[in-house]
């Protein structure tokens, strides 16, 4: 009988071809198959994988399409990589592809990956939660062609002024700056991450109130996501923040004051 493997679900990272885990790299490179978001998913990515191996962009498939690819693959006994942008749990639909191949009963697993979120803040030299300041970091989109539940929309997570990383809507930035500059005041410090890790990545700080204007003038309009939040306010003002972790007057279980 033909041995047969689990499809993996794999996240690319943000862009930079070193930024997919160790794991990641490790299913490609062993990869006879692989269908990736192409629309999304730098090329230089796939550099992982063998020479040999077949290369298919999902860009313009649907999903029955993709789910039959992959079990196609499976059932063939070939290793087929589903490789998703960023971390496939977040905004990557692998719910429905997984779904489907359960009701196949075909098994997979997944990799994890580096989302834009976190590529952003190390290309921004930021920590989101900060002591005394923010503990909480919310990832969201807002609703265009595709709508977000009403409890979930940007105007109701804003209220929390947390920092905040919105995804998927760069071509809403007028409406966000709107809700935003209601949450956090229109001098509130933003930033825009365009394409953060590719080549010509574009990071931009800038203020609530100039955010439409910000994103104008350097031609954005994909491929961004939009930072806000006590984390992006300057950088002098914080530096007298300090968490309880390594405050030698705080015991825990490894240190005694």
């Amino acid at each position: 009988m033909e041995e047969k493997h689990p499809i993996v679900f794999c996240g690319a990272g943000p862009g930079d071809p070193e930024l997919i885990t160790v794991k990641g790299q490790k299913a490609l490179a062993l990869a006879d198959l692989v269908l990736w978001a192409g629309s999304l998913v730098p090329e230089a990515v796939l550099a992982w994988a063998p020479a040999a191996a077949r290369r298919v962009s999902s860009a313009d498939m649907d999903l029955e399409g993709i789910v039959a690819l992959m079990a196609q693959g499976y059932h063939a006994g070939q290793r087929v990589v589903r490789l998703h942008t960023g971390d496939p749990s977040l905004y990557g639909a692998i719910h429905e592809q997984m779904a489907a191949l359960r009701g196949q009963a075909i098994p997979f697993w997944i990799v994890p990956g580096v989302t834009a979120a976190f590529a952003a803040a190390a290309a921004l030299g930021i920590e989101y939660t900060l002591p005394g300041k923010t503990q909480t970091l919310i990832f969201t989109r807002m609703g265009g062609r595709t709508p977000v539940p009403v409890k979930e929309s940007l105007a109701a997570l804003a209220r929390h002024n947390a920092s905040l990383v919105i995804y998927l809507s760069i071509s809403m930035a007028a409406e966000a700056a709107s809700i935003l500059s209601e949450a956090y005041g229109p001098a509130a410090p933003c930033a825009i991450a365009h394409r953060v890790s590719h080549p010509g990545e574009c990071i931009v700080r800038t203020r609530v109130a100039d955010l439409v204007q910000t994103v104008r003038q350097h031609g954005i309009q994909r491929l961004a996501v939009i930072l806000v939040g006590p984390a992006l306010e300057d950088g002098t003002a914080l530096a007298a923040l300090r968490s309880k972790l390594y405050d030698r007057r705080f015991p825990h279980g490894w240190r005694t004051p």
